[in-house]
């Protein structure tokens, strides 16, 4: 079972896993579409490339990346300028760039103490924390490789850095659709791959969420409706919080319908 500080050598074998999805793809399956509207699978590991190169430079360069960053005066536009490099590239060329990218930034997260404070998108955060939120992109981007080509993805105990990731980014969805938070956070009592029980956000909130990591993960990175999920939420803000979860700042984006998926698809 994975212990939750070995995050970097997790980042690893999850990119690892990621990139055996798309090892033998052929250029039609890097054109297809994903269940992320208007996006192919290179859009996905493009994107996926270009937010690595980003957590490279904050953590080998961050006076670099703060000067990138505050270049920036619109944010999607960049984001969409900073795609289309990746989209230029044909399939294997896009799968070297992106293993190349992840080696390097993984080397560079390496090379930092892990609770050392890295410059971010808003504010700075530890490196270790920059870590999870690369699990987070892997675990949301790889979910629609998965589903695009039909296959059933393997979840490891590695999903608990996104599981905490997610715990402790709850308010994105609150700011993301412009709602008041609570007062406080949620418990989270999650039941890993393993069968293992984990408590995640705040163990003494009386307002709590339980049911299966891999559903609040699903659910976080908006890759599965609620309705599909194993989710089950104690108080109203907690259940509130169901329909809006998110672990990425921005834009909640359409997300799933119910029923899009079958409900037990994701299970191992």
């Amino acid at each position: 079972m994975t212990q939750h500080n070995d995050v970097l050598s997790d980042l690893v074998e999850e990119g690892n896993a990621l990139d055996s999805l798309l090892v033998d793809a052929d250029e039609s399956q890097w054109a297809r579409p994903t269940p992320a509207g208007g996006w192919t699978i290179r859009h996905q590991i493009g994107h996926l490339a270009m937010v690595f190169a980003m957590a490279e430079k904050a953590a080998a360069d961050p006076a670099g990346f703060t000067a990138f960053t505050a270049a920036i005066t619109n944010f999607d536009e960049a984001v969409n300028n900073g795609l289309k490099p990746y989209l230029a590239l044909d399939g294997r060329r896009l799968l070297d760039t992106w293993q190349t990218q992840r080696t390097a930034t993984e080397r560079a997260l390496h090379a930092v103490p892990l609770e050392q404070l890295v410059p971010w998108l808003v504010r700075p955060i530890p490196a270790a924390v920059l870590a999870k939120a690369g699990m987070m992109e892997m675990f949301a981007h790889g979910q629609d490789v998965a589903d695009t080509l039909q296959q059933k993805r393997q979840y490891t105990d590695r999903i608990r850095h996104v599981a905490e990731f997610t715990a402790l980014t709850w308010e994105f969805g609150y700011e993301s659709h412009g709602l008041p938070q609570p007062g406080k956070g949620f418990r989270f009592d999650l039941t890993a791959p393993s069968g293992a029980v984990w408590t995640l956000g705040d163990p003494d909130a009386e307002q709590r969420i339980t049911g299966p990591a891999v559903d609040l993960c699903l659910l976080a990175t908006r890759r599965r409706h609620r309705d599909d999920l194993a989710l089950t939420a104690t108080g109203p803000d907690a259940d509130q919080w169901l329909d809006i979860a998110q672990a990425y700042r921005g834009p909640s984006g359409p997300g799933r319908k119910p029923g899009q998926f079958a409900q037990a698809a994701h299970r191992p």
